[in-house]
């Protein structure tokens, strides 16, 4: 059984059309058919069920889909080990851009120091996404958000920050009630499709503030930078030094919940994610001692 067969009939699952994957792939419509049909022979079969121009797997297909991710896991560890020595080789790396403009390049020099003959891919992206890429064998390790939905066993998680909301005001401004500030001065929104900007807006309606909105930006410095320039105030999730680092900017911590009396800041946990079942995963483990040494 060819592999590439399996690998090209998982593109054709997640585009849900032969003509895209084939696309994406780079080869012709036929060709893929052709591969699909001989799959479907080998393994005795029907995997694709076809709705007009559109396919779906079958429940044949869905198992299939769920145990070729791993063998194509399998495979690809396989082949990194045979060709690399103890040392060498390539980690390929997810993270969210909060960590990579935070404290991820420390924990990277860190890591290289101990592994000096490892090339690093570093791809950024949003947790959902990067965690697809995970699973499908494209990335080996994420430094990103804990997902909300259940892991499954071949993925291991370790939590390497808790990072608080922080009000983000002017350096004159540090003196004043960081709650103060939030419900009297313009807020420069963090995005609320995110993860963070999400736990902004819901600790703003549990403590009943209605902001005075002037802009919403989908990154934590460009927050940072806006309130630099007296455009308002910001509420981020603590990202550490890099938030006021050239900037007349102060990160103020948010008053913590008292019994029975309002509601304390919230927290978002960002930690790595690696595939345990990976021949990579030696270098992923690596990686969380470097973080756990230069975070503490």
């Amino acid at each position: 059984m060819d592999i590439r067969y399996i690998h090209n009939f998982l593109r054709v699952v997640e585009a849900g059309s032969m003509s895209e994957a084939a696309r994406q792939l780079d080869l012709s419509p036929s060709a893929i058919a052709q591969q699909m049909r001989v799959l479907e022979g080998e393994l005795g079969a029907a995997l694709l069920v076809r709705h007009g121009r559109s396919v779906r797997a079958t429940a044949a297909g869905e198992r299939l889909a769920e145990r070729g991710r791993l063998l194509l896991q399998e495979v690809d560890g396989l082949r990194e080990w045979v060709a690399s020595d103890a040392d060498g080789g390539e980690l390929r790396l997810g993270t969210v851009n909060t960590a990579l403009h935070g404290f991820l390049p420390g924990v990277l020099q860190a890591f290289v120091q101990r592994h000096p003959h490892v090339r690093i891919g570093v791809r950024s992206g949003l947790t959902p996404e990067l965690y697809t890429a995970l699973v499908q064998s494209e990335l080996d390790a994420l430094v990103c958000l804990r997902p909300s939905f259940d892991l499954p066993k071949t993925v291991s998680w370790a939590v390497l920050r808790q990072e608080p909301l922080v009000v983000l005001c002017r350096a004159e401004e540090a003196h004043e009630d960081p709650l103060v500030l939030l419900r009297t001065r313009p807020l420069v929104r963090y995005d609320r499709s995110l993860a963070g900007g999400k736990l902004g807006d819901r600790y703003l309606r549990a403590q009943g503030i209605a902001p005075q909105e002037r802009m919403e930006l989908n990154s934590v410095l460009a927050v940072a930078m806006m309130v630099d320039q007296g455009l308002g105030v910001g509420l981020v999730p603590d990202i550490g030094a890099a938030l006021a680092q050239g900037r007349n900017v102060r990160a103020l911590a948010l008053p913590q919940a008292v019994a029975g009396e309002g509601v304390g800041a919230e927290v978002r946990s960002v930690g790595l994610l690696w595939q345990h079942t990976s021949a990579r995963a030696r270098w992923a483990r690596s990686l969380l001692e470097c973080a756990r040494q230069c975070l503490g």
